[in-house]
């Protein structure tokens, strides 16, 4: 899965948001890093990450679902 960081200009929420909408948000906080956030809390900051380090988290936390189910 390639993700497409240039694409995330706006805190893009995960698919996996709760009904209520609590979940972590993602934008590309500048050339080569991608910002994390709680969308509960938007004002408390942010995580950051490479687009490399982002890439590689999520495709194990995709590799570990798979082993899941």
């Amino acid at each position: 899965m390639r993700i497409r960081h240039d694409e995330l200009t706006e805190w893009t929420k995960s698919s996996y948001s709760a009904v209520n909408g609590d979940c972590v948000e993602i934008k590309t906080a500048s050339r080569g890093a991608v910002a994390v956030r709680d969308s509960k809390a938007p004002d408390c900051g942010t995580l950051g990450f490479t687009e490399g380090t982002w890439s590689a988290f999520i495709l194990d936390v995709g590799r570990s679902t798979q082993r899941r189910a």
